[in-house]
């Protein structure tokens, strides 16, 4: 199975690593995949490939998105567009599933990165720990409940410690 991540940085202020950044929410796509398949959007789905996109920006970016399409006016950390798990109609196209799209404001993860400094976070693994949220939310988890909330922490532990990045 192919995993096609396509990224964009237009925050200006951190150049991110974008191939490392593939290569690591692949690895962290594929061990979701495996390890809650069964439970995922992506179950009993006949594909030959997973698309997905990250974008970088700032948190003006995020604020404009949560107004426009959630009608919360404040900037946010990270925002997901699931595409495939959130529409009752998603749609399987030449053998490909668009996921679909998280948006991060990369001056949120300096901020997070700088508040849990107790946890000697740094803002790569800040960053990482965003990604892997915004993956579950692609494949269909959220975190309503207690339970769901900890279930999504409980897998985003194991998929960080899947590219040795433990600290959440």
């Amino acid at each position: 199975m192919e995993i096609n991540i396509f990224t964009e940085n237009v925050f200006e202020s951190w150049k991110v690593d974008e191939k490392d950044v593939i290569e690591k929410t692949r690895s962290m796509l594929e061990f979701y995949i495996k390890d809650i398949g069964e439970k995922s959007c992506l179950y009993g789905k006949r594909y030959n490939s997973i698309t997905l996109d990250i974008v970088f920006c700032n948190s003006d970016k995020t604020q404009e998105l949560n107004r426009d399409y959630r009608d919360k006016d404040y900037p946010a950390d990270i925002i997901t567009f699931a595409i495939f798990a959130d529409d009752e109609n998603s749609f399987i196209f030449d053998g490909d599933i668009n996921l679909g799209e998280i948006i991060i404001a990369m001056d949120k993860v300096i901020e997070g990165a700088n508040r849990d400094i107790s946890l000697s976070k740094n803002r790569e693994q800040e960053l990482f720990f965003l990604i892997s949220h915004g993956l579950m939310h692609l494949l269909g988890f959220d975190h309503q409940s207690e339970s769901e909330y900890n279930f999504v922490v409980e897998e985003q532990r194991k998929a960080l410690g899947s590219i040795n990045y433990d600290k959440i």
